[in-house]
């Protein structure tokens, strides 16, 4: 994929708004960056870590908890920490904060019980660079792959539930995922003049959109 921005964003879900809130800015030492309506009664809450952005999204009505999708765990690289420690959110959101690395800002731990089919997936469809056969680079970020058991899942729920990649031609970016082996989650979409946006699945079927933001790339078209 050519990256618009290097570094890649997570989306999680909640129904409990104030305290997640208060874990992500007070605890996980995110700072707030903007609120964004995405229609249907959803509000997303966007926090910045480095150039990723960590998306709070509040539904008015309460949604089932659903099924934990195979985003495990989610490690932020903080100049505010000495030691590495471990937290959960009021959702049970794991949370690793360790000291700075660098420039690396955030790793994404995702379990899978098909390593072979995610290496080929983040390495031979998304083409994205490798440390090595389990971790894959996305600019500052990194997404690390970890063997284990998923339970079947659905799009819904609470929890990490997508990340995204910002690019400048989501028509084109999303168009060879799907040609090279890649499965559609949702095709691409103009949401005003904000973002052009889609989404694809991993081997796992996790959900991972594809997103053209005009305050990034400086056009839509």
């Amino acid at each position: 994929m050519n990256l618009a921005k290097p570094a890649l964003d997570i989306g999680l879900y909640t129904n409990q708004l104030e305290p997640m809130l208060a874990f992500w800015q007070d605890d996980a030492h995110v700072a707030f960056s903007e609120l964004l309506p995405l229609g249907g009664g959803v509000h997303q809450h966007r926090h910045a870590i480095g150039e990723s952005i960590l998306k709070v999204n509040h539904p008015r009505d309460p949604i089932d908890p659903g099924t934990p999708t195979g985003l495990e765990a989610l490690t932020i690289f903080d100049r505010s920490t000495s030691k590495s420690i471990t937290l959960e959110d009021p959702d049970g959101n794991r949370l690793n904060l360790v000291p700075a690395a660098g420039e690396r800002n955030l790793k994404l731990h995702l379990t899978t019980p098909n390593l072979a089919a995610q290496q080929e997936f983040y390495g031979e469809i998304l083409k994205l660079p490798h440390e090595n056969d389990h971790v894959f680079v996305a600019g500052t970020s990194r997404i690390e792959l970890i063997e284990g058991d998923l339970a079947p899942f659905d799009r819904g729920g609470i929890g990490y539930r997508y990340m995204t990649f910002q690019v400048f031609d989501v028509v084109d970016e999303h168009t060879n995922i799907l040609q090279m082996g890649g499965r559609e989650g949702m095709a691409p979409i103009r949401l005003g003049e904000v973002a052009y946006i889609s989404f694809v699945q991993d081997a796992d079927q996790n959900w991972i959109e594809i997103s053209q933001r005009k305050s990034i790339t400086g056009s839509l078209d």
